[in-house]
């Protein structure tokens, strides 16, 4: 059996190139980073410019560009915060749904495409194996 160490560098590893290669499937015309604020506002939205910050883990100053560029493409939409003149709350707009909608189905039949080549074993050990990995990230999102 391999060391917990050397598994988890193989998983690294097969993560970082499966990632790489659903980003390239994705053809949206938008970063990564885009891409996964996008998703966040959509999820958790509305959101200040700040707590889209904290959800991303990015500094404020490159949510500021990020979300100039989302506005730009016309992928959200700005409200003045009614708790906070100061501030604005992000939406996703329809387009954007439809964007979001678009990358994930191309993503997901990307993978359908290369699983249709796996047994019923192979299939299950991967359902598996994405539950184990959602759950090793909620328990890191829920400070456990």
């Amino acid at each position: 059996m391999a060391t917990t160490s050397a598994i988890a560098a193989h998983l690294r590893i097969t993560i970082a190139r499966t990632h790489r290669r659903l980003r390239q499937e994705a053809g949206a015309g938008l970063s990564p980073t885009q891409t996964a604020a996008l998703a966040t506002i959509e999820r958790h939205g509305p959101l200040t410019p700040s707590e889209l910050a904290a959800h991303e883990r990015i500094q404020r100053p490159t949510v500021a560009r990020l979300l100039g560029r989302l506005e730009a493409e016309g992928l959200v939409d700005r409200a003045p915060d009614p708790d906070d003149g100061r501030s604005s709350l992000v939406s996703i707009t329809d387009e954007g749904r439809r964007l979001l909608r678009e990358v994930r189905t191309r993503k997901d039949a990307f993978l359908a495409q290369r699983m249709r080549r796996l047994d019923a074993g192979e299939l299950a050990t991967l359902d598996r194996a994405a539950a184990i990995l959602e759950r090793m990230l909620d328990e890191e999102e829920d400070g456990r």
